[in-house]
């Protein structure tokens, strides 16, 4: 009896192994890999669109911008070629969403410190308050990490046309004064090609942790090219 197992043993490990890779293959064909959402404006709740842009169906990306962060470093497009970034909008002295925002920040910013792939980038919307010094001030106070995440100041229209018209996170145009910005709590995660892949609440940690996660997949996109 111990012969003719012996005899088919090989058999066996032959037939079990074709076995777990026919499952393994039906389920993978089952079970479709996720892939995030390319946002557009038409997908966007129609108070935090600009109104000429809020049929847009496609190709819609996060505009050119020319900004100084909080060393008066020049920041544009080109520092965040080729990254996936996280954005956002605050300001310095907001005592309602923001510190909540900024603290859930500094998580993502502890979590994405060594991967050369991600960085942060978070706008006042009260630029005339928020000078260079104010934002170095700010982030020293916080623990931002110059490497991974640019505090930007700059011309205020610029900043309100980025808001209404790329990241699709505001309820007004910035016409009312100079502290007229409904800024939502929304973190935007924006990838390579400068596409919106999704909206994430910044006040929320589980939120955060579904950012955390989209990443991964986004970056999964990447890695399969």
């Amino acid at each position: 009896m111990l012969q003719f197992f012996a005899k088919f043993k090989t058999l066996g490990i032959v037939l079990f192994v074709l076995s777990a890779i026919i499952v393994y293959s039906i389920y993978t064909l089952k079970t479709p890999e996720k892939k995030l959402p390319v946002f557009q404006p038409d997908m966007v709740s129609a108070d935090l669109v600009d109104t000429t842009i809020q049929y847009v169906r496609k190709y819609h990306k996060i505009a050119d911008f020319k900004l100084l962060n909080q060393n008066g470093d020049t920041i544009t497009q080109d520092f965040y070629k080729g990254k996936i970034y996280v954005a956002d909008f605050f300001f310095t002295t907001c005592v309602s969403i923001c510190p909540i925002m900024t603290d859930n920040m500094l998580k993502i910013q502890q979590q994405i410190k060594s991967d050369p792939e991600v960085f942060l980038l978070s706008h006042t919307v009260i630029p005339k308050a928020d000078s260079v010094a104010q934002l170095k001030k700010y982030a020293l106070e916080k623990g931002v990490m110059d490497s991974k995440w640019n505090l930007v100041t700059g011309d205020k229209k610029q900043i309100y046309d980025l808001a209404r018209k790329s990241y699709l996170v505001t309820k007004t145009n910035g016409d009312g004064g100079p502290y007229d910005m409904i800024h939502t709590e929304n973190f935007v995660l924006v990838d390579k090609e400068k596409r919106i892949r999704g909206f994430y609440d910044g006040t929320q940690s589980k939120a955060i942790q579904e950012l955390m996660e989209d990443l991964k997949i986004l970056k999964a996109e990447y890695q399969k090219e």
